[in-house]
């Protein structure tokens, strides 16, 4: 492609774009390739090595154009596992890293087309008009993986059931809980703790005026039920679903032990749901079928949809469910240990909705809103049931019960 006579202002805003590019594809390439690295489905993982692939594919494009137009040849200063290791990943599991890389793509797919109609650089608009193209197809694969379908896009190559087997030996028996998974529980216990409390504080702030003994002792106390019942309820739920688990596992024991074949032909069927073509599927489940234990955690993630590693520790959940709730619930009743009345009434709401506001922003890190809007409308939520139970609690104080 001829370099055109460009100015240097003009040059320069071309290889800052087309560095912001490459920088971009590098960034996805090492988030597909840690995410394969670690999911556990092997099917899915080649699918996200091959999505890697393409997006380094880009990033050799870009940094062809940039090295035509004269510009350094450009450094990667991102993360090695690129988004892969941020927090709002790490936490959200999964599904929500596939989810955030879903509107990622989305996101360059917008750029790009902006670029198509400002860059007006002919090498770097035919670039464009392939990666936006690309990146479409990634968009669609996304939301497949997402949906469990596994449909590969276009031009991607067949999946070698070979490959995908001895990926699945190689993490036999490797998988890890994922960290920071005790997030999303935290969370919702320092929001379960802060609203509860946060009522009954603004309640019976209002039937007593601010009475600062009153509201500790109905706060403390609240609390501390409220910080066991969430860490009791925790433990229960994840020993009841580890119970279950072990259960049904059982069950696909028995059932691979007396019908074999029917154990094999179904994850067979499996696999050919999510992609794979016949053959390759019956020669995938026939070499898992050399060893009993695989074949029994093939299909039980098949059938399960879950692995005993991706199970909740049920102590790991009752000590975070606890301590969050019990963290949450200290927040509205702080100030009542340093003043009472009014003062404290304001002080006690105007830290119990900065602490909405943070916590909804909080959650953000396992759904896919934007901070400020979840921040927000956990704020509204905190404001109105203060608002009513203020006024409750006054009505009931007046009625002198």
């Amino acid at each position: 492609m001829p370099i055109p006579m460009l100015s240097n202002a003009r040059l320069k805003k071309i290889l800052a774009a087309l560095e912001s590019n490459w920088q971009a594809e590098m960034e996805g390439y090492h988030t597909y390739t840690a995410l394969a690295d670690r999911d556990t489905d092997p099917v899915r993982a080649q699918v996200l090595r091959h999505l890697a692939q393409a997006e380094l594919e880009h990033a050799e494009l870009w940094a062809g154009r940039i090295r035509d137009l004269g510009g350094a040849e450009p450094v990667y200063s991102g993360s090695p596992g690129g988004e892969a290791d941020s927090l709002a990943n790490r936490a959200g599991g999964m599904r929500m890293a596939l989810r955030r890389l879903e509107i990622e793509e989305s996101r360059h797919i917008a750029t790009y087309g902006e670029q198509l109609k400002a860059l007006g650089d002919e090498g770097s608009i035919a670039i464009l008009d392939h990666v936006i193209e690309d990146e479409k197809d990634h968009y669609r694969e996304l939301g497949s993986l997402i949906r469990g379908h596994y449909t590969a896009p276009a031009g991607a190559p067949k999946i070698d059931a070979k490959a995908v087997l001895e990926e699945m030996l190689a993490k036999r028996n490797n998988g890890r809980k994922q960290p920071g998974a005790w997030i999303g529980d935290a969370i919702y216990g320092v929001n379960d703790g802060l609203g509860a409390i946060f009522g009954i504080v603004s309640g019976v702030s209002g039937a007593t005026a601010g009475n600062q003994t009153y509201v500790l002792l109905a706060g403390l106390s609240g609390m501390i039920a409220s910080a066991l019942s969430m860490g009791s309820g925790a433990y229960l739920a994840a020993k009841s679903e580890r119970e279950i688990y072990l259960a049904e596992m059982a069950r696909e024991r028995e059932a691979i032990q007396m019908n074999g074949p029917e154990a094999r032909e179904l994850l067979s069927l499996y696999y050919q749901v999510k992609g794979l073509p016949e053959a390759d599927a019956i020669h995938m489940v026939n070499h898992i079928a050399n060893d009993p234990e695989q074949l029994l955690r093939a299909l039980a993630s098949e059938r399960l949809g879950s692995s005993e590693e991706a199970l909740s520790n049920p102590m790991v959940s009752a000590i975070s469910g606890a301590l969050s709730t019990a963290v949450g619930a200290l927040i509205p009743i702080i100030p009542f240990f340093f003043m009472q009345g009014i003062p404290a009434i304001v002080a006690a709401a105007i830290v119990s909705l900065i602490a909405h506001f943070a916590v909804g922003a909080a959650k953000s890190l396992i759904t896919v809103r934007s901070w400020w809007s979840s921040g927000l409308e956990m704020t509204i939520v905190g404001a109105v049931e203060g608002a009513v139970t203020y006024g409750i609690g006054i009505l009931l104080g007046k009625g002198g019960m």
